[in-house]
This record gives C-alpha cells, structure tokens and sequence, in this order.
C-alpha cells in the first residue's frame, strides 16, 4: 500500500482525489490545496491539510496534477503513471460493477470503518433504501440487522443466514469478511428474497392438501376419471378408470391422451383445441375396447387453459340390448321408404324431367323402371315413387339382386315350403314379394339376375302370383315392382342375357336418370347437401366450398357419379383440422390435377393393381397439398397429418423435389 501526500495543482484534482480515496492500494495521508472543496473534503475525512513548506518534511510519495517527478526516486510517482493505475483499476471495477448491478442478489460492501462503500440495486430495493444516500453512512444506521459489523470484528464468513429487514422482506444472506495482505478492509453480503418463495411454500403446502383431498374425492368415484394437462397428457386417473379400460397408471401417466382409446378420436384434444365441452362422446377404450360414453370439460384457471377432465360411463352391458333394439328398427327401417321427391335436389333440366316422371308414375301401378349409371340416385328415385303414391303406409321392400346368389334370390323373392332345401326353416318362409304385402318392392340390380330367376318374376308380373320354392299352390301379391340397372339391357337382349318379354314387361314406364356430369350446374347444392350429411357423420363443421373447389368439381367428369361426389367431399373433410369451415382445395388425384377451364381426361381403360393405384394417387394428393402450401414442407405436412420426418420419407419414395 502507498501512502499518498495529495497536491492540487488543477482543475481536476478533486475527481483524482475521490477516485485515490476509493483505491486501495492507496492511503491519502495528507494533502496541500487552496481550494475551499478540497480543503472541507480533507476536513470530512480526517486528512491532514499540509502547507507549501510542510509538504518537504513529509517522506510521503508525492502526486501532482503538471509536475513531472524524475521517475528516478524511488517513492516518488508521476501523476500519468497514477492515472494509468487508476483507469485500469476503475475500469476493471466499473465492469464488475456493471455486472453485479445486473444480478437479481443484493450486494453490499462496507469498508472497515462499517461505512456503506457499494450497494446494488437489488439491494436497494429489498431493503427499501436509497442507493446514493446510503453510500458512506454506517451499516448499523442503515440496516441495523446487517451482520456485517460482526463479520468484520471476528473476521469469520456467515453462510445462508436468515434475516428480516425492517420492512419485512425475508432474505437469505451469506456474509464474507474482505481482506488485502492480511489487513481486513471491510466485508460483503450477498443476499437473496425469499419472501415470495416462503409464501409459495406456504400456498404449496396447502394445494397438497387440496390435492389429497381432491385425489380421495375422484378415488372415491363410481365413475371412471381422467384428467390430462393443457399438451394432452395424462395426469390423473381414478380406480374406476383402471377397472373399466384395463390399463395402469404406467400405461397412462405422462402419455398422450390417444393411449387409452382403440376405436375413435381423443375427446380430450377435441375439448383442448375448442375449450368446449363435450356431451355423450362414444368411445372404444383399452385392450378389450369397452363400449364408453365419455363427457369432458376443459379446466380453466384464471381464464386461461390447464387442461380438461373426462368422465367415463361403462356401457357395454347395454350392447346387446341396443343390438337388439337396432336389429328390430332395421328390420321396421327395410319396410319404410325414407326419401321424398323434395330430397332430390338440382334444377337441370334433365334431372327435373325424371321427377316429373317419377311423380306421373307414382300415381300409377304400373311395373317401373330406372335407368341410370351407378351412384346416380336410382333408389332414392324408388324411395320417392313409392312415398309420392298411395302405398305410402305400405311397406317397401327392397331387394339387391346382384347381391344373392340364383339359389338365395329365389328363395328370398318368392319364399319357400318346408323341407324345400338343407337348412330351410321347418315353418317354410315368406317371400319379399309376400312381405311388401300392397306396398312396393324395389328389384335393384335387375339385369343380373339369371335367366330362370327372370322366368319367374315375368310369371309375376304377368300372373300377379308368385309359388314358393318347393310348393305348388299360387300366392296372390299385390305389391307394385319398381326395378333398376345400370347396364344395358337392349345390349344383355342381344346377347341373350336378358330375356326380351320380361324387358318389355318392365320397360312400360322406363325413367332414365342422368348422371352427373349430364348436370353439371347441380353440383353446387348437391355438394352443399352431403356436406351437411357427412358433418353429421363424422363430426365436423364444414360450412361451404371455395371458387377454386367449386370449379375444380365443375370440371370433373364423375365416373361414380353422386356417390363419388359424397366419398371425395368426405375424404377432403376427413383431413380437415377440427374447426375448419371451408374446402378450399380438392386433393383428390384425378380432380387436383384439373383447373378451370381446362378440359377434364379421364382415362380407365388400363387395369391398375391396387398397389399402384393406391402409390399414384399418394403421389398426386402430395403433389397437390405442396403446390398448394406454395411448397412449405412444414405447413403441407400439417395438413396431410403427419410429421415432417414421415413428408421427407415420402418425397423421397415418390421421387418429388
């Protein structure tokens, strides 16, 4: 240490002298000034004040502001080489303090004296001070609890000590005495607020509390529990839960919502993303897919989402008896016609002249026959015949023909006696024709029926009899027959694959129904339509389609007419995310390859194996999605549901840069 005879020879002295009396390889034993600051400075700090003369007799390292001192005398430093010193030292101390001024701790220096030498601002604020006054003022004035004034005189650190300041913030502090060259010089607190943390603990202890008791209540229950976070993972499940799914709280605990369900979507997620509850969801739960109802509820803490209970209900003991009932409607369901003339929607001309017809028909008993391609509507039309026509409360029976084997069709068409055939009921059987009583039969399918089976219902519509299978006697039936097909059958005549009388005999009031791309200009309440329907189904919210969807239906040609039209609107909706109102793109491969104005082709003359079939329109629909995403691979494999990772793999299998 230097000891130090300070004399002031210009005009920034005074901020050398403040800056040596914060040094601490520098004592200022004395100083020569004849300014008034530097002079009452002296006098605040007990130093002696020195005149011209007296300066000699002091054997004292001499500084002065212009006087170069030969650097040859040993005690004696320039004013540069002081400065030097003292820059490097205060810019090493205005870093560090820069850099505790910065932490969340409060820091506080005293020097020996017990004066306040440095407080930060955290220290400050937590023990409520002003941080320019308290520089300089005693520690025991200033924090009277301090401890520091105890850790200088025994020269002993203090670790993690509890202490209260006096306006009440809890800290924990350590306390370090400061020393250089075996000389104490004063001593640092390093301290923390633990006054929120002691709180928290105190709200902990009684949220465990709750917890328990909540965790009793749900334990309790009769009724199977899951609770999950705001993610979707498992937090909570009760015994009636585990008795129920099969599963163990391994098996659940910290897994995603989707663990536990075999048949169905997560109810959880849904109720995350929409912060709606849902009522009376059916779910297949666990291993042995347990028939459940489920109704969750989003929790909310503070108007903000934490996650979402479910409560489960058993109801699989229920199922046979629902299976029994469900059988008993579809058999009443087979007997009643559901459609109306009203269902069937459009305004080209060709599809209002086949109502017009239908409705002439329906007012008549005359054999009826549709005619139309596949998917075109044929049995709603019989559906609204029958129910437009004075059978309306009779029964309608409709029949697959394409669907039974020659054996099967005649016996269900025409019935059977007993003992007719190896596994015939001891009582015999009515047949459908039997069944729709004076109601109507729908004979779908008729051209594939063999030429025996013809045969006959040309004997039925001739006779109005039919005979059982096995039996003699003649039955009379009163049922109107309306037929279908979606071949031709002056073709099948041609080639004696259909029998010409029994052509004549149902062609008497033949309706020919157009297909869809014969009515383009229908597609848009057609489509509005099943998308209704398929919400419904599947649960979704599809409100309406885009322009560019519209046209892209309008240019297709629709080989599978209104029922490829539902199955596309319905994969579309299907990839949807939850929430979603709008089709704003068809993917599908032979469609999406299509834009307005261009003329749709549609070539299906080559076989395909499913194999490469399912490959080519993968490769399409990706191809699609990208261009669609303007080739931002994370916002396509969003849409297509899949991880980015699985897009890459695919891009790759496909070949698609």
């Amino acid at each position: 240490m230097n000891t130090i005879l300070f004399i002031d020879d210009g005009p920034d002295a005074f901020p050398l002298l403040r800056c040596l009396m914060h040094l601490p390889m520098f004592t200022v034993a004395a100083i020569h000034s004849k300014t008034a600051k530097i002079s009452d400075f002296a006098a605040e700090h007990n130093i002696d004040l020195v005149d011209e003369q007296s300066c000699k007799q002091y054997d004292f390292t001499i500084i002065q502001r212009h006087t170069k001192i030969d650097k040859t005398e040993d005690n004696v430093w320039s004013y540069e080489e002081v400065w030097a010193v003292i820059s490097a030292e205060f810019s090493k101390q205005s870093l560090m303090q820069k850099a505790i001024d910065s932490i969340d701790d409060g820091v506080i220096i005293v020097k020996a004296d017990y004066r306040v030498m440095y407080l930060n601002d955290a220290a400050a604020e937590m023990a409520d001070v002003n941080r320019q006054e308290s520089v300089g003022q005693a520690i025991q004035s200033l924090l009277p609890t301090s401890g520091l004034p105890r850790v200088i005189e025994r020269q002993q650190p203090e670790y993690n000590q509890l202490q209260t300041f006096t306006n009440g913030t809890k800290i924990v502090t350590t306390r370090m005495p400061l020393s250089t060259k075996g000389n104490i010089t004063g001593a640092i607190a390093v301290f923390k607020d633990v006054t929120e943390a002691r709180q928290m603990a105190e709200q902990i202890t009684d949220l465990n509390r709750m917890r328990e008791m909540l965790e009793a209540i749900i334990n309790s229950s009769n009724d199977a529990i899951s609770v999950v976070d705001e993610y979707g993972v498992g937090l909570l499940i009760n015994p009636a839960y585990k008795k129920i799914t099969g599963l163990t709280e391994e098996q659940v605990i910290g897994k995603p919502a989707t663990t536990d369900i075999s048949e169905g979507e997560s109810i959880h997620m849904q109720v995350l993303q929409t912060q709606r509850p849902v009522r009376g969801a059916r779910l297949k739960l666990g291993p042995a897919k347990r028939d459940v109802i489920v109704n969750v509820a989003p929790i909310m803490v503070d108007k903000k989402l934490k996650g979402s209970i479910g409560v489960i209900h058993d109801v699989s003991e229920l199922n046979s008896l629902m299976g029994e009932l469900k059988q008993a409607k579809k058999k009443i369901a087979s007997l009643e016609s559901h459609y109306t003339f009203q269902d069937i929607l459009g305004q080209s001309s060709g599809i209002q002249h086949a109502i017009a017809q239908g409705k002439l028909g329906a007012n008549t008993a005359l054999p009826i026959l549709l005619l139309g391609e596949t998917g075109t509507g044929k049995e709603l039309f019989a559906h609204a015949i029958h129910y437009e026509s004075e059978r309306r409360h009779q029964p309608f029976v409709r029949v697959n023909c394409a669907a039974l084997t020659e054996t099967l069709l005649e016996s269900e068409l025409f019935g059977y006696e007993q003992g007719a055939f190896s596994g015939a009921l001891r009582t015999g059987k009515k047949g459908l024709f039997e069944e729709a009583g004076e109601g109507s039969i729908f004979l779908d399918e008729v051209g594939e029926m063999s030429l025996q089976t013809q045969a006959k219902l040309l004997r039925v519509l001739q006779e109005s009899e039919v005979v059982r299978v096995g039996g003699t006697k003649p039955i009379k039936i009163k049922a109107r027959v309306i037929a279908a097909t979606n071949v031709d059958l002056q073709l099948f005549m041609s080639t004696k694959r259909f029998r010409e009388d029994l052509y004549y005999r149902l062609n008497t009031l033949p309706i020919y129904i157009p297909p869809l791309r014969e009515r383009i200009e229908d597609i848009p309440i057609l489509a509005l339509r099943l998308i209704e329907k398929i919400n419904e189904d599947y649960g979704r919210n599809i409100r309406n389609l885009s322009e560019y969807a519209l046209a892209q239906l309008q240019q297709y040609t629709w080989p599978g007419n209104i029922r490829e039209l539902e199955n596309v609107l319905a994969r579309e909706m299907i990839y949807k995310n939850l929430g979603e109102t709008e089709i704003d793109f068809v993917a599908h491969a032979d469609i999406s390859m299509l834009k307005p104005g261009s003329a749709p082709k549609v070539d299906r003359t080559k076989p395909e194996k499913l194999e490469q079939f399912l490959a080519e329109q993968e490769r399409g629909f990706l191809l699609e999605t990208l261009a669609h995403v303007d080739y931002v691979k994370t916002e396509a494999a969003k849409r297509l549901g899949i991880s980015v990772r699985s897009l890459y793999y695919k891009l790759e299998k496909y070949g698609i840069e």
